[in-house]
């Protein structure tokens, strides 16, 4: 009996610092809005570029699966992005001189975010919202999830302008 009592205590002890060893010491990045632009490509579409900064806090690499952009409009309905690969975000530079200067590189898949690492990105989507709209938007939601299924968003709310 003694001995079942040790094995089990043994086991358990062996469970705990396995838990505390390979288990992530927190969950996700966290994150800001930095800057945000808009520009219209027509008269009822329009393009939104958001620079945000990044951190991973945790003791464990964050790798980045999708990221996606999100605007509530001034009705409170939320409306999701067709983001922009890199290629094409420096396209829509280009063509759209208003957005100004491409700061940072867009978030991408595949992207490694490092142990207790701090990153400078962007992303940039088209809505099919006029710029007024978006303007007058009541918030923006970043939603990025990592490839182990762990979801992190950023948010900016009307207040947060």
């Amino acid at each position: 009996m003694k001995q079942l009592l040790l094995l089990t205590a043994a086991v358990f002890g062996l469970g705990a610092l396995a838990a505390v060893l390979f288990l992530p010491k927190g969950v996700g990045v966290e994150g800001e809005i930095l800057k945000v632009r808009v520009a219209p490509m027509d008269a009822s579409r329009s393009v939104l570029v958001v620079d945000f900064r990044l951190t991973n806090p945790v003791q464990k690499e964050f790798w980045v699966r999708q990221a996606r952009l999100f605007v509530t409009g001034p009705d409170g309905v939320e409306v999701e992005g067709k983001t922009f690969g890199d290629a094409d975000a420096e396209r829509v530079f280009n063509y759209y001189p208003l957005l100004g200067q491409k700061f940072n590189d867009s978030i991408r898949m595949r992207d490694k975010i490092g142990a207790a690492e701090t990153w400078d990105r962007m992303i940039a989507a088209h809505f099919p919202l006029p710029e007024a709209l978006l303007e007058a938007r009541r918030g923006i939601r970043i939603r990025i999830e990592e490839v182990d299924g762990v979801v992190s968003e950023i948010r900016q709310t009307e207040s947060g302008r």
